[in-house]
C-alpha cells in the first residue's frame, strides 16, 4: 500500500489522540468524517495500523525500576527464550540485535527483588549484562512530522 500526504496526516493525528472522532479529525484535514473513516479502515486492513493503545505513567503504578538487559544466548535455538520473554509481564520490549549480545530487553519492575527473580530465570537461556535507568529523558508516543 502506498501512503499519500493525507494518510500521513491521519496517522499523525491518530498517534496524538487515538480517541479523536472521525468528524473532528476530518475537520482538521478538510475531509468528511466518513471519508476519514474509510481511509482509517484501509490503513487497518493493510496492516499500517495494527492496534490502538493507552499510554500510562508506569512510575505512578509503582514500576520504579527500568532495566535494559543485554542477553548473550547459550544456544542457537532461541525458540524457548522467545516464548519465555513473551510470557513475562516485566518484559516491555525485546529486540534481536546485531553487535553486542543477541537480544536487548527493556524491563519494568516494582522492586529490586522482582528484578533479581527475573534475572535468575533469565540465566537458563544465557548470560546477561544489565543497565539500570536513572532518568527517562524522552518517550515519544506520537508520530512527529512524518
Amino acid at each position: 500500500m502506498e501512503l499519500d500526504h493525507i494518510d500521513y496526516q491521519i496517522l499523525q493525528l491518530l498517534s496524538e489522540n487515538a480517541r479523536i472522532q472521525w468528524k473532528d479529525l476530518g475537520n482538521q484535514i478538510h475531509m468528511t468524517g466518513q471519508a476519514v473513516g474509510n481511509r482509517i479502515k484501509k490503513l487497518e486492513d493493510n496492516g499500517v495500523i495494527h492496534s490502538y493503545s493507552l499510554v500510562v505513567d508506569e512510575l505512578k503504578l509503582g514500576f520504579s525500576f527500568t532495566a535494559f538487559v543485554i542477553i548473550y544466548m547459550k544456544t542457537a535455538n532461541h525458540k524457548e527464550f522467545i516464548h519465555f520473554v513473551q510470557e513475562q509481564n516485566e518484559v516491555r520490549e525485546v529486540h534481536r540485535v546485531s553487535g553486542e549480545g543477541c537480544y536487548h530487553l527493556k524491563i519494568k519492575v516494582k522492586s529490586q527483588d522482582q528484578l533479581n527473580l527475573f534475572l535468575n530465570d533469565l540465566l537458563k537461556y544465557g548470560n546477561y549484562s544489565i543497565h539500570l535507568s536513572i532518568q527517562e529523558i524522552k518517550q515519544q508516543t506520537s508520530l512527529k512530522s512524518i
